[in-house]
């Protein structure tokens, strides 16, 4: 499987993250920005940038807004970077069309900026590394319909309504159902990636539709909201969720989330930080790289469960090939 042959990379990988080895970074100073504090997601983001920067010799400097997504923030925060001009960036914007005037401020600082996860609608970006968005609410929309024999009443929660990453993956639940007439959507609702805001939502549902066969949730802790709600009322539904954060494998391994789309964060956070300082030596850094979709539940879960302490970056090699 291509994902156990990646992580089996992974764990060997205490060598050189590869400037190639021919180059060492050292004194690299690469700023990170990340959305929120509260979102496992980026943790695992951070970790792995922190993790790749740690392998490299290199510094991070962090932006995480105080309040949530706040666009304001991450633009006061844009004019902190611009200041400290650090060897590059590694940027998610809090909203890919609202913090584009801030992409173009850090280009007219000449400050190279590498976008990961969340794309950015405009600016001049070095790369873009992530995962088809749309692809992962397919497949684990698809799976939860398989294990559903296609019948039933689902819902979905969505991310920020409007926002670029939970339209594509509310988009790739939609595609699913298609192949499923049998099955019937009672409703789509935003739960703001947020699972306090997902419990409360599910909740409201529950009362409203007396039978809910499945959940689709647009990332991990709005899935885990979503089962805390069924558990209060006492209801059954299967649940899925994407990110693959630790707390979705966990919620995997216990047996209450069917299953979790990999967005692959810590290899996001890892292939970020070595495209930023690759970048800043000269050396070649692809316009968008690009992580598969795939599905992780009680078979493989195995794969992914991996303590931070244990956690290593991959070489470049292994992850982007020529």
């Amino acid at each position: 499987m291509r994902r156990s042959r990646l992580v089996n990379v992974m764990m060997a990988a205490g060598m050189c993250l590869s400037l190639s080895c021919e180059k060492r970074s050292t004194g690299d100073r690469i700023a990170v920005f990340t959305k929120n504090q509260t979102n496992p997601y980026f943790q695992s983001v951070r970790l792995g940038a922190d993790n790749a920067a740690k392998q490299m010799k290199a510094t991070v400097i962090h932006y995480v807004p105080t309040k949530p997504d706040s666009i304001p923030e991450q633009m006061s925060q844009i004019e902190d970077v611009i200041t400290k001009r650090p060897d590059a960036i590694v940027f998610i914007p809090v909203d890919s069309q609202a913090m584009v005037p801030g992409v173009q401020k850090m280009n007219a600082a000449k400050i190279p900026v590498i976008n990961i996860t969340d794309h950015s609608a405009g600016g001049d970006l070095v790369s873009y590394v992530g995962s088809d968005e749309y692809g992962l609410g397919l497949v684990s929309g698809r799976y939860l319909l398989e294990k559903l024999k296609g019948q039933g009443n689902v819902i979905i929660i969505e991310g920020v309504r409007g926002s670029h990453g939970s339209m594509e993956r509310v988009r790739g639940f939609q595609k699913a159902l298609e192949a499923f007439p049998q099955v019937k959507l009672l409703a789509s609702q935003p739960g703001n990636f947020q699972r306090l805001q997902s419990l409360q939502v599910t909740e409201n549902l529950l009362q409203a539709h007396p039978v809910i066969d499945g959940v689709m949730a647009a990332n991990d802790a709005m899935a885990l909201g979503a089962i805390e709600a069924l558990d209060a009322a006492n209801r059954k539904a299967l649940v899925v969720g994407i990110n693959a954060t630790k707390e979705g494998i966990d919620a995997v391994k216990s047996g209450k989330l069917l299953a979790t789309a990999d967005f692959a964060g810590y290899l996001q956070g890892c292939v970020g930080m070595m495209a930023a300082i690759r970048y800043a030596h000269k050396l070649v850094v692809p316009k968008e790289i690009a992580f598969p979709s795939a599905v992780i539940d009680a078979t493989n879960y195995k794969d992914a469960d991996i303590p931070d302490a244990q956690r290593e970056c991959p070489p470049w090699e292994a992850v982007v090939k020529p």
